[in-house]
């Protein structure tokens, strides 16, 4: 996300001046050694001694490299070049090269459970579906007669719903005709019915299912919090099970943005310095330090779904992790 950790890119400019992030050629240099960084003896059975590999560099045109997806049966990744209006393919082996030009700001991708690809586009404002033709579906622009905000980050349940968080962070100020909350909704799988879920979040942001989809995480980055929901058999949430799930807090650059689960139920989530894996109780386990000062989304990917992608705000990256990671589309898990 743009802000998902409360910082403008006028404080980043001031930050680049006095030595706290170096964006004179467009691209963030590393801050700290790559390194793993084992809080409890099980982050051993998650991940050891792999490297974390910078893959490619130089996107986000000022905007953020973001919204990673694996495209399996192509065996490669895509994901989002903000400011510059692209989605950009990295090929294992091979590179990146363009895949798609002007992509209405688009921000988190995923795919739904038809292989469908399905992109949050800040700069119109609305959730999209790409079908099989190339044309343009529109799963949400508006609610109660209002439009979204900017949406950001979007899951797909194995069911075919749609879920997408919608936060207020483009100038100018809200009008009297916008929303006025920041929210996270619901599309049904027909696109008959939106409903919002949370209106209550300062910015959310990142968002990802439990492996059995009965829980749904959903990060709150301003206030630095993973918060969690019971999900209710009709798809909406039991709101009074909301809890936070865990404290992303820490001097360090970086905060809670994109988020992904592993098939154990481990919660993988960006961080002060780093990547945070949390197991199903909220424990920390360990932290992935790539030395980029933003995680700002991650997803699992590879042919057996144990390479952990991340962007930062100019790069992407990689490491091998020993649990699988939920796969994209979704599919029910018992």
């Amino acid at each position: 996300m743009d802000t998902g950790n409360g910082i403008s890119r006028r404080r980043m400019l001031a930050m680049s001046a006095a030595g706290g992030l170096a964006l004179g050629s467009g691209v963030a240099r590393a801050q700290a050694a790559k390194r793993i960084d084992p809080f409890e003896p099980e982050f051993d059975k998650i991940i050891a001694s792999e490297p974390i590999l910078e893959l490619a560099t130089g996107f986000g045109g000022g905007g953020n490299t973001e919204g990673p997806v694996w495209w399996k049966e192509g065996g490669y990744l895509l994901f989002s070049s903000i400011g510059e209006n692209r989605r950009i393919k990295y090929t294992p082996g091979q590179g990146t090269t363009v895949a798609k030009e002007k992509t209405n700001g688009a921000n988190g991708l995923t795919r739904d459970p038809q292989g469908r690809l399905v992109a949050c586009e800040g700069l119109t404002r609305r959730v999209t579906r790409e079908e099989a033709d190339g044309s343009i579906t529109v799963i949400a622009n508006s609610f109660q007669g209002h439009p979204l905000n900017k949406p950001n980050d979007v899951v797909v349940k194995s069911d075919g719903a749609t879920y997408f968080t919608d936060p207020w962070n483009i100038a100018p100020l809200p009008q009297q005709w916008d929303l006025g909350y920041n929210g996270v909704f619901r599309v049904s799988p027909d696109l008959g019915t939106i409903s919002l879920l949370v209106d209550t979040f300062a910015l959310p942001n990142g968002l990802a299912f439990s492996p059995d989809e009965k829980v749904l995480y959903i990060n709150d980055s301003r206030r630095r919090q993973i918060r969690a929901f019971d999900v209710l058999p009709n798809g909406l949430l039991a709101r009074q099970t909301e809890r936070v799930f865990v404290e992303l807090l820490g001097s360090e650059p970086g905060g809670p943005d994109g988020m992904k689960v592993d098939i154990a139920g481990n919660v993988y989530c960006g961080g002060p310095g780093g990547i945070y894996v949390m197991d199903p109780q909220g424990r920390k386990l360990g932290r992935i330090v790539h030395g980029n000062p933003q995680t700002t989304n991650i997803a699992f990917g590879g042919d057996d779904w144990k390479t952990l992608y991340f962007t930062s705000r100019t790069a992407l990256g990689s490491v091998r992790v020993k649990i699988p990671g939920v796969a994209v589309p979704a599919t029910k898990r018992a």
